[in-house]
């Protein structure tokens, strides 16, 4: 695509670990930076279909088509390193290595994005699940894209879920919630989080609607293909419109 890859490397237990960053520019550094991330690490003996190549796979092609794009602000793009057990929040995790990185250098990071897990859908009724009460307000079917936040990052959250709508008509949904419900903090805007950023997690519900998660059956022909292209299109559209 023509970006330079810059790494940030660090060691866990003996191990060289390394994030992968590239950036693309924009005219004004005052409009800060949208940072699109994604975990490209899985747990031992699960393929990582979904989690989390369908990630990596949505951060790759909107990276590509905001390319082209005239931006105001600058749009960073960062495959991390040890989202999973047993480094997942820990210090270890790549994100928190980089998030407080970030933080030291001053970086104005405006809004962090999340992909974690974008290819699983399910129209069949009774696909979706939640944690206790959730299920009275939100689908029953899984064939939704969420948006998610704690509360410090609400405003974010509807801003950015308001802007998918308009470019996007593939159904989605949005959450705010105390990072203690299950499943609000389990990926990589949790570090973030704790660097003083706004961050939302954009994700497929992972276990709550995927059987496969962590699974040794996450493999590439449980995804839906045609749902996760339109919801990679969409974000890449709104993050495009965001940076201009």
């Amino acid at each position: 695509m023509g970006y330079q890859v810059r790494p940030q490397e660090y060691e866990v237990r003996g191990v060289a670990c390394r994030n992968l960053e590239v950036e693309s520019t924009g005219r004004d550094r005052p409009a800060g930076i949208i940072l699109i991330g994604a975990h490209y690490d899985t747990v031992g003996g699960c393929p990582g279909a979904d989690d989390n190549a369908s990630g990596v796979a949505a951060m790759l092609e909107i990276a590509r088509l905001v390319r082209a794009r005239p931006l105001g602000c600058t749009i960073r793009c960062v495959a991390f390193v040890n989202e999973e057990a047993p480094f997942f929040h820990s210090k270890a995790m790549g994100s928190a290595v980089y998030a407080q990185a970030a933080r030291a250098r001053g970086d104005p990071i405006k809004l962090m994005l999340s992909l974690e897990m974008l290819g699983y859908y399910s129209r069949r009724a009774g696909s979706q699940l939640y944690p206790p009460l959730f299920r009275f307000f939100y689908p029953d079917r899984g064939d939704f894209i969420a948006f998610v936040s704690n509360l410090r990052s609400r405003a974010a959250l509807v801003k950015f879920h308001e802007d998918f709508r308009s470019q996007c008509d593939f159904p989605s949904e949005r959450l705010a919630s105390p990072a203690i419900v299950p499943g609000v903090s389990w990926s990589d805007q949790l570090s973030f989080w704790r660097a003083g950023y706004p961050a939302l997690m954009i994700t497929d519900t992972a276990f709550y609607r995927n059987p496969h998660y962590h699974r040794h059956t996450d493999t590439p022909d449980r995804l839906d293909f045609a749902s996760m292209t339109r919801v990679t299109a969409g974000l890449a559209q709104t993050v495009a419109a965001l940076g201009a």
